[in-house]
């Protein structure tokens, strides 16, 4: 898979900002599964995004105060799950919700009332960009009939998390069905997108198999959605990627962090971790 590089990661503007790349939202994190905010939240800000806010239930506040003094912090209501949103959601440029969430009935009625709250085209796409990821999913394939909310959202099932949302259907055609960019994550993962042709990713390995690679995935993708919805504001209008090109530039870049990691360590001692130390952006 080959990409151009777009501008905010090939070079920057000297008088720019960090106004000038986006301020994203990641809802992540419950009791005993903060790591994955953690992860998502710095693979986010390593991907270049200017400002991030991370939306944790109150057990995770030091945890990501601590671990990552970059971000800011929204401190949900509940002490162990998300159960509330986050205000002032109009201020965030794109949205990240799923890693390390919990299926908790709290949390099913608070992602739900979220997507309800955000805004949708006349068309009924949601007007910025959505990354919906791991428990979020799975809270998602027990709700069909939210399946309408999320036109133009980017999801990322493995493949059991594929199955439960969408049987043994082809991805293309849920793709086109629902509106969605579908990220299959597989040794070859494939980028879905309606009226789209499928792109297929050729970077990474088998180092990658493990635990929390995935969250570091998803905090790439907003992080390089929340730059695309900004940044060509600033500069004479030209025209921002479309959000499969976005999406499939933020998994190979994944791949070759992964790459890269493996080649300075080993496969099979790669942790997710070594991923995010290791993004880079060719050609900056």
């Amino acid at each position: 898979m080959t990409h151009s590089t777009p501008d905010f990661l090939c070079r920057r503007d000297p008088e720019s900002h960090k106004g000038w790349y986006g301020h994203a939202l990641l809802v992540a994190g419950s009791y005993g599964k903060m790591g994955a905010a953690v992860l998502a939240a710095k693979a986010c800000l390593r991907s270049g995004v200017g400002l991030l806010t991370v939306h944790v239930p109150r057990c995770g506040v030091e945890i990501l105060q601590t671990a990552v003094p970059e971000a800011m912090v929204s401190i949900d209501r509940c002490d162990t799950c998300f159960s509330t949103l986050p205000d002032n959601l109009e201020r965030f440029d794109a949205i990240a919700i799923g890693p390390g969430l919990g299926t908790d009935s709290r949390t099913e009625k608070a992602l739900l009332t979220l997507l309800r709250s955000l805004g949708h085209t006349e068309e009924g796409n949601l007007v910025k960009p959505l990354v919906v990821d791991a428990d979020g999913l799975n809270i998602m394939a027990g709700h069909s009939e939210a399946m309408r909310l999320v036109a133009g959202a980017v999801f990322t099932p493995h493949a059991k998390e594929y199955a439960r949302l969408f049987g043994s259907s082809k991805p293309q055609e849920m793709s086109e069905r629902y509106g969605l960019y579908i990220v299959c994550k597989a040794h070859r993962t494939m980028v879905y997108g309606p009226g789209c042709l499928p792109v297929m990713n050729d970077t990474g390995n088998a180092g990658m198999a493990t635990a929390g690679s995935g969250d570091v995935l998803t905090g790439m993708i907003l992080g390089l959605l929340t730059q695309n919805a900004v940044y060509y504001r600033h500069c004479d209008n030209k025209p921002a990627m479309t959000l499969q090109q976005v999406t499939a530039l933020a998994v190979c870049l994944h791949g070759m962090a992964g790459d890269k990691a493996a080649s300075l360590r080993s496969m099979p001692s790669m942790i997710a971790s070594d991923i995010i130390d290791n993004i880079h952006f060719p050609n900056y």
